[in-house]
């Protein structure tokens, strides 16, 4: 291809480049909302027809759990169960689930998914009302912004018991569900699909608090590492990092921003030039729960716009 065919295309992506910060922001906010709203747009699908799926951490309005919640039930699942410290927003998401896809058995549960007793109960009852579990979704956790030398050992223990101990016996409970099939019930083989949410804060500094940068690293490892320990069980395991994603618990930075009048900032050295939102996570959750990844274990799979992509450059050098 000769340099003169090529001028166009690297004109177009200075002129893009060239926008102010307001008309960014502005095609920004154009395609979040298009993206928030594709449910209302996108015909039913079956992705996840006939599976039986748990999903903690739904209690967010704007969260990943309840986005996750809405797209499988969505694409087909058969029964939801739905798992939330804080029941303040349960009755909600289970009413908005009930009167878009009354085909979808859901059932919203207040409760502790760091009680060992808790999600060990949850996961029985998918075998006794269903007999199958199918998708595991270990989305609950809790952010912290505290300088380590501050955090105490009770904090730390804290967000260590939320954030890992949480996904260790979603793995633990599971998996031994999983196992559990009857042709009677659609399930002819064992087998299933494992996911958590981890942060890119687990992969390298520069994400978040070290207390919950630990937390969420001990999540990509142990899906690794619970990937290999269920060899041959038709078992997949694999964790998500969200990188900058607006919910209810990063909510505190968007509202500063937009306090001072500087929305238009946030996100704005990732190569997409802008933040996520949760629906975009919900996707890749999709994705891992369904037969399309069934080749796809033991993964850690970034959503963050490319941000982890590249070590710190300074924009229009080598970036």
């Amino acid at each position: 291809m000769s340099s003169s065919s090529k001028a166009p295309e690297l004109g177009h992506i200075a002129s893009l480049n060239s926008l102010s910060p307001e008309e960014q922001y502005k095609r920004t906010l154009t395609r979040l909302q298009r993206i928030q709203g594709h449910l209302k747009t996108t015909p039913r699908g079956g992705r996840l027809q006939g599976k039986v799926c748990i999903v903690t951490g739904v209690g967010s309005l704007k969260g990943i759990g309840r986005a996750t919640a809405l797209l499988f039930a969505h694409q087909g699942a058969k029964a939801l169960y739905l798992l939330d410290f804080d029941p303040k927003n349960l009755p909600d998401l289970e009413k908005t689930v009930k009167s878009s896809y009354p085909d979808v058995q859901v059932a919203t549960l207040q409760g502790d998914a760091a009680d060992e007793k808790t999600i060990s109960n949850l996961c029985q009852r998918a075998i006794d009302e269903h007999g199958r579990l199918d998708v595991f979704f270990a989305n609950a956790g809790v952010a912290t912004a505290t300088w380590f030398g501050d955090v105490t050992a009770e904090t730390f223990e804290r967000v260590m018991r939320i954030n890992s101990l949480s996904v260790f016996l979603a793995l633990k409970h599971a998996s031994k569900a999983m196992l559990h099939f009857d042709p009677a019930k659609g399930k002819d083989e064992p087998g299933g699909s494992i996911l958590m949410t981890a942060s890119v804060a687990g992969i390298a500094s520069g994400a978040g608090s070290l207390d919950y940068s630990a937390s969420k690293a001990s999540v990509i490892n142990m899906a690794k590492t619970a990937a290999f320990q269920l060899s041959k069980t038709n078992i997949r395991v694999n964790s998500i990092s969200p990188g900058l994603i607006e919910t209810g618990m990063t909510v505190h930075t968007f509202d500063k921003a937009r306090s001072r009048g500087t929305a238009g900032k946030i996100g704005q050295l990732n190569p997409l030039g802008r933040y996520g939102v949760a629906e975009e996570v919900a996707q890749l959750a999709l994705f891992l729960a369904s037969d399309d990844s069934s080749f796809v274990n033991g993964q850690n799979i970034a959503v963050d716009g490319g941000m982890t992509a590249s070590m710190p450059v300074v924009p229009g050098k080598l970036a």
